[in-house]
């Protein structure tokens, strides 16, 4: 199993990337309404918060299971959030 240390790096990037993508978006449109675009630097920081508190739960029984689903449900998000940018 992957470290956990590195998790919280990949974590960092997806999501990093994310927000840096709607910014890069933001400047090269800047007639368009960015309110759509800060919903989804929003719901990134959420999704952030969110998969960094469960990465760091203590009460897991199984673990690898556990970190196997946070792993899929940090591509999942990643992925519905960059639809997101791509239909602004």
């Amino acid at each position: 199993m992957a470290s956990i240390k590195n998790l919280k790096k990949d974590v960092n990037f997806v999501f990093g990337d994310i927000i840096e993508a709607v910014y890069v978006w933001q400047l090269t449109n800047p007639e368009k309404d960015v309110t759509a675009s800060e919903g989804i630097i929003d719901e990134a920081i959420v999704a952030f918060d969110e998969t960094m508190d469960s990465i760091n739960a203590k009460n897991v029984e199984d673990r690898k299971a556990h970190f196997t689903a946070i792993k899929k449900s940090v591509e999942d998000r990643g992925r519905a959030l960059i639809d997101k940018i791509n239909n602004l």
